[in-house]
């Protein structure tokens, strides 16, 4: 029997998923490791502990392996935009800083009065947000001069991973896409970006495509996993590029939203010379020569982590979502804005923050509960406007990550989105895309499509409540008018709060 293995490393968790010919996962493994979050804004973890993680699930999977069983590849979906640098010795020089730190606004403003906002448009297909790398790599100029002395090369988290298993530094074309260096379009790091900000191209990564092999395993990670020796490596692809792959967005068409410490809402785009002015991002997909489209709610499932921490600490999320499922839609005028780590798309604001609205003395946790689940929807629906307002027909969205494993949530996302929406049969997201990639790369298939039509089938298909749609249309309305009500009371907190720090 012939397995490939996917590598989906998460912000909060690494899982590894052992596949089968059919498209079956047969084992999965998974290990946690913390977030560092020394101040308002700050949020940094250290590389080491993806690799330990990474390859004490790896030993798990190989371990329950019998005699004739093999490995034929493995590949990696990974958290986007983190900065990882190591020095010519290739050791890490600080730790990493992660995609949903806010630190750099006065970097981002800064990268659009060097180049304006339009040429950067040209160049990056994005515009500039804190989450990028490249405010990060500004960051570290500005503030630690001593450790961008010291960089030989930056890379991304599993490109980190990949590299402590190989010993070969490189990094695939849908996660350079999010650095805010590469030329998009070309699929080359953009000259004028580097001469802009003055970093040498030779500290950027060897780029490739998703399903490229990134090179053999080590001998001591053969002896710490278990992996054999034959094992082929290949580059694997950001993990909403990856996401994508597992849902079977492969086509025209074809959307995704996907709900895990973040939430996007994506749409496969063939073309690489669209024009969204930057609204949305447009990135290089996993699958080589395609694209995708992507609005994205910085803390999505974050926010429901958040509020049953801080107050509902003894229930599972089952039965949180359950309590929630027993109040009427709407949560009886009681209105979340899910800004707890400021927002991406469409507000790009990283010091607005989240509130309740419409508190009364009747709401009960089932209500605030189920706030929160509609705010975040609300928020990925405002995303799904932005592709319509374009022209885009969306009219069914393959729903992965944790929103796809309620049926509460999935019949929410169906009201609210105006939409059928889909869940899998087997749902696991950018680890199976990673898997995929793997299986094209071991020459299994073809290509991605005789892949998925072997690895995925349609499961559960929820169409909108008609009357639940029409009230959601009314209550989105009052939403979106939140953030400008509290913009400005947002900032003037903020200010309080940096007076408290100090």
């Amino acid at each position: 029997m012939n397995y490939v293995v996917g590598v989906d490393l998460g912000t909060s968790a690494v899982k590894v998923l052992l596949v089968n010919r059919e498209g079956n996962v047969v084992k999965e493994a998974s290990r946690e490791y913390p977030v560092i979050n020394t101040q308002s804004g700050y949020i940094e973890q250290h590389p080491e502990d993806w690799v330990s993680g990474t390859f004490q699930a790896l030993r798990e999977i190989t371990s329950s392996l019998e005699s004739g069983e093999q490995i034929d590849g493995i590949s990696f979906a990974g958290q986007m935009h983190g900065l990882v640098m190591v020095d010519a010795q290739g050791e890490v020089i600080r730790p990493a800083i992660l995609w949903n730190d806010t630190r750099t606004t006065l970097e981002c403003q800064e990268i659009v009065s060097t180049l304006g906002e339009q040429r950067l448009f040209e160049l990056t297909k994005n515009p500039a947000l804190e989450g990028f790398t490249l405010p990060k790599m500004i960051w570290v100029k500005k503030h630690e001069p001593d450790n961008w002395q010291r960089l030989h090369q930056f890379m991304l988290p599993k490109d980190y991973v990949r590299y402590r298993m190989t010993g070969e530094i490189a990094m695939d074309l849908s996660d350079a896409a999010g650095t805010l260096l590469l030329n998009v379009e070309k699929g080359e790091w953009s000259s004028d970006v580097l001469e802009a900000f003055h970093i040498e191209e030779s500290r950027c990564p060897k780029l490739m495509f998703s399903t490229d092999q990134a090179g053999g395993l080590l001998p001591d990670v053969i002896s710490e996993t278990g992996l054999d020796a034959s094992v082929k490596v290949f580059a694997g692809g950001a993990d909403n590029a990856c996401g994508a792959i597992g849902a079977g967005v492969l086509k025209e068409g074809l959307s995704m939203c996907s709900i895990g410490t973040s939430g996007v809402v994506l749409s496969y785009e063939k073309r690489g010379d669209l024009d969204f002015d930057g609204k949305v991002h447009y990135f290089n997909h996993g699958v080589p020569g395609a694209y995708y489209t992507m609005g994205v709610t910085l803390a999505a499932g974050d926010s429901l982590s958040w509020y049953r921490k801080n107050f509902a600490q003894e229930l599972s999320f089952d039965e949180l979502v359950r309590e929630a499922s027993l109040t009427p839609a709407g949560a009886e005028g009681l209105v979340f804005t899910p800004y707890i780590s400021g927002e991406r798309t469409p507000l790009a604001d990283a010091i607005i923050r989240g509130s309740f609205i419409g508190m009364d003395k009747r709401h009960t946790r089932g209500h605030f509960t189920r706030a929160v689940l509609e705010g975040i929807t609300f928020s990925l629906n405002e995303s799904l406007n932005i592709f319509r307002d374009g022209g885009k027909v969306i009219d069914q969205i393959v729903s992965i990550g944790g929103g796809a494993k309620s049926d509460f949530w999935l019949q929410l996302q169906a009201d609210i989105f105006d939409a059928e929406v889909v869940k899998l049969n087997s749902e696991q997201g950018p680890g199976m895309g990673a898997a995929m990639i793997a299986a094209v790369g071991s020459d299994w298939f073809n290509d991605f499509t005789e892949c998925a039509e072997r690895f995925l089938a349609v499961g559960t298909v929820v169409k909108p409540n008609m009357e639940n749609k029409e009230f959601y249309k009314s209550l989105f309305s009052i939403y979106k008018q939140v953030y400008n009500q509290t913009k400005e009371l947002s900032r003037m907190l903020n200010d309080c709060k940096e007076r408290v720090v100090k």
